[in-house]
């Protein structure tokens, strides 16, 4: 016989029996259970291997083989290039029954038939991941449905974590890369469905609405219920995320509140290590910024049961652990367009729209200006850190932390300049056609905001452009003759008329209403006034 493992594989299941074909692919498992790169000169190898396989399926060969070859199948299909068999009709109808994903099963598996369903769900999930066809046709055959109707049958009943886990991962990938399976889950409740089932992992009792009993002893979340929430969370943030599709009757809005309270117990939750407490609250930030703004206030509700940080009768612990998680992915630097944008987008949105969310926030981010002896970006506090986020080389991480701040100064461009330059600023300020000064759309409060008497005693010395208070400079100019200034000044005319005439730099304005424009304009219009008045005179 071939040495070569696959050639093995493949003459055992065109020929062998049950036996042989149990004993070789167990071995061939075994080998290749951290294969994730396989050898292209086998890829056709492989492809005869899955249509071997699937034909060993169809057969009565029980579940331990079954098990077996669909564990073989789960390994191959990490690779996308010998999936053609694998997503066939018949073959993803014939994958889908041994999952127990077809509608006329609402009986409970026999528990023989456990490991055929976990291993046959997996490798849907990998197929799915990798396959395009394989997606569509999950749409075709309402795979979703199917893990829908599961979920829902057997919510209170022992069926294996396993399997509850592998339904949602499934779940969670058809969501996320079909829009038409998101409507579909959404026509089965799946927001009321994965609602309940995140609520009934965390072991969530109410005392009211909207408000958790909490035990404030609790203990760390296991690693399986901590799994298997985020794994709720992900459903959760596909089926929400679609904005243009949600409902605004009272049901959807209780829903939404609902959930709004759960993940705010979730911020409150901390897993067996720190990661897994930073993964948890991750997933929970990121359907929070896929919710109704307005459910943001049960954020820092009165009723939080075990909340210590109390700020004018209201619970901000929650909004602590997002300012916590925030500056802890500024800190980290790296991948801050998936790692920060949804947090600060969170906070800016809550800020926006809750006055009391946005006073608590400002007073940690922007607290009464004192020391302006530094530039605004250097230093350690969150401002800070934030300020350096201005400049940044990301444009979305740009624009999320300067419009951050931006609402924080309640859209008042006098007051974000107070905190961050005109110079780290100038961004924004353009962008919303702020740049002559003003406010923005935003409608807020008309408390006033208070100077510090250390601001005060030195405001009329800060440079504007850099926000600080700059040491003295000596003046290059002094000692210089009239002749020597004009011969400067034009020397440098001279050099900016050359950068410009090259299209190195092109010399804008700020136009009147706040937006910039080339210099260039006002010359023209001058000299069509100029002209203007020329034709009139005799």
């Amino acid at each position: 016989m071939d040495t070569d493992p696959a050639a093995a594989a493949l003459a055992v299941l065109e020929g062998g029996n049950q036996a042989e074909i149990e004993r070789l692919l167990q071995e061939y498992n075994r080998q290749n259970s951290r294969t994730f790169t396989f050898d292209q000169n086998e890829e056709e190898v492989r492809k005869k291997i899955c249509d071997e396989l699937l034909k060993v399926l169809q057969k009565d060969m029980g579940p331990s083989c079954q098990a077996t070859c669909l564990e073989t199948i789960r390994i191959l299909s990490r690779d996308k290039k010998v999936l053609a068999p694998l997503t066939t009709r018949p073959a993803m109808l014939a994958l889908m029954r041994l999952a127990g994903l077809e509608y006329t099963q609402s009986s409970m598996p026999e528990k023989a038939k456990f490991s055929v369903i976990t291993e046959a769900l997996k490798c849907l999930c990998n197929i799915v991941f990798n396959s395009e066809k394989a997606q569509q046709l999950s749409v075709d055959f309402k795979i979703a449905v199917g893990v829908c109707e599961r979920l829902k049958m057997h919510r209170d009943k022992n069926l294996p974590h396993e399997i509850k886990f592998f339904d949602l991962r499934l779940l969670f990938l058809l969501s996320a890369l079909k829009m038409d399976i998101r409507t579909q889950v959404k026509e089965e409740q799946g927001l009321l469905l994965l609602t309940d089932i995140l609520e009934s992992t965390l072991d969530i009792k109410w005392s009211d609405t909207y408000v958790v009993a909490e035990d404030c002893g609790h203990d760390p979340l296991s690693k399986e219920k901590a799994d298997f929430a985020m794994e709720a969370l992900k459903a959760l943030f596909n089926v929400t995320y679609d904005n243009s599709q949600k409902k605004t009757d009272e049901d959807d809005v209780h829903q939404h509140r609902n959930l709004a309270a759960i993940l705010c117990h979730c911020l409150l939750l901390k897993a067996q290590t720190e990661d897994k407490t930073e993964e948890f609250h991750s997933h929970t930030i990121n359907l929070l910024s896929s919710i109704p703004v307005s459910g943001l206030d049960l954020l820092f509700s009165p009723n939080i049961k075990c909340g210590t940080v109390d700020y004018d009768g209201k619970k901000m612990d929650a909004i602590e652990v997002l300012l916590g998680f925030m500056e802890k992915r500024i800190d980290r630097g790296s991948n801050l367009k998936e790692g920060l944008t949804p947090v600060l987008s969170v906070l800016t949105e809550g800020s926006r729209k809750h006055r009391d969310m946005r006073k608590y926030i400002r007073s940690r981010v922007l607290p009464p200006l004192k020391d302006v002896k530094n530039r605004p970006e250097i230093g350690t506090t969150l401002r800070n850190k934030l300020v350096r986020l201005m400049t940044h080389i990301d444009t979305g991480v740009k624009h999320t932390a300067a419009e951050f701040l931006f609402v924080l100064c309640k859209e008042s461009v006098d007051c974000l300049l107070k905190y961050t330059g005109y110079g780290n600023a100038a961004g924004l300020l353009a962008a919303h056609g702020l740049l002559a000064g003003g406010r923005g759309d935003g409608q807020y409060s008309d408390d006033e905001d208070t100077d510090t008497e250390e601001y005060k005693s030195v405001k009329s010395f800060i440079n504007p452009i850099t926000g600080h208070v700059e040491d003295p400079m000596p003046n290059p100019m002094d000692g210089m003759t009239e002749e020597q200034k004009e011969y400067e000044a034009m020397k440098l005319v001279n050099m900016f008329d050359k950068l410009s005439r090259e299209q190195i730099i092109k010399p804008m304005r700020v136009k009147p209403d706040g937006t910039m424009g080339p210099l260039e304009e006002v010359a023209n219009e001058y000299t069509s006034d100029h002209d203007s008045d020329s034709e009139e005179n005799i």
